[in-house]
């Protein structure tokens, strides 16, 4: 069991515990923030296919960047490790302050989806089953007015080898999920650009929930030099928008 505690390197306030103590509310139901693929309720549904209330919700002080990778993209042949495309997307708090990123000049919040899922120990298992290599924590998040919605949303934040090895993946099930595929680093990577056929999918997912959502994903994530913008990523290579997935994943990967 993930148990908050300093002696991580990287530490959040409100971080969840495995079974997301307190986030339930008397219905039994649960907020999960969506941040890139699941800004589309297509999309989410693949997922979440009892989710309900789906809409959209603002985030404040937190940015999104394409700084890690994911087993899931190796395992379903998107990856492209010759050119370092093999890059997922996490939430990470701005900065408290610096001199050179434009996420922490312009801290505008993050447009994200917002439903509602079952809080059962057995749902809550299953999300931590598929986004494994997060930290999760709660949030506060408003509706795009900025109102408080009072209650609390959990998002997958960035994370660390370390404490990713410490808390969630002991060598054995590192190896089953990351070594197979050679993969020697997770988190904390500045030598990997997005996935391709996984972000036309973001971009599209994000059009989906509206010209606020998407004017948020294309200015508001990053690239993990915490710099460039995906709208800029995009106008330096705009053949992005035109790559195809598998057949396989040609409906699930298509916002």
């Amino acid at each position: 069991m993930a148990t908050p505690g300093s002696s991580r390197l990287l530490v959040y306030e409100d971080e969840l515990d495995d079974e997301f103590t307190g986030l339930a509310d008397s219905d039994g139901l649960m907020t999960i923030a969506g941040f890139g693929s699941l800004l589309s309720e297509r999309s989410a549904r693949y997922t979440f296919p009892n989710l309900v209330n789906f809409r959209a919700g603002q985030v404040h002080g937190w940015r999104r960047v394409f700084a890690h990778t994911a087993d899931v993209f190796f395992a379903r042949g998107i990856a492209r490790p010759d050119t370092g495309e093999v890059a997922s997307l996490s939430v990470e708090r701005l900065p408290a302050s610096s001199s050179s990123s434009a996420s922490s000049s312009s801290p505008e919040p993050l447009v994200v989806s917002l439903f509602e899922v079952p809080a059962t120990p057995a749902s809550v298992a299953a999300f931590i089953g598929r986004e494994h290599e997060f930290r999760f924590v709660g949030v506060e998040p408003t509706d795009l007015a900025g109102r408080p919605l009072g209650r609390k949303a959990v998002v997958c934040a960035a994370n660390t080898d370390a404490d990713y090895r410490a808390m969630r993946c002991p060598p054995p099930e590192w190896e089953r999920r990351w070594g197979v595929h050679g993969i020697q680093a997770v988190w904390g990577r500045d030598d990997v650009l997005p996935c391709r056929a996984y972000l036309r999918h973001c971009v599209l997912a994000a059009a989906s929930l509206g010209p606020q959502a998407e004017r948020s994903f294309l200015h508001a994530t990053y690239l993990a030099d915490r710099r460039t913008t995906i709208a800029q990523h995009l106008a330096r290579d705009p053949t992005i928008m035109e790559e195809r997935p598998p057949p396989a994943l040609a409906e699930r990967y298509n916002g």
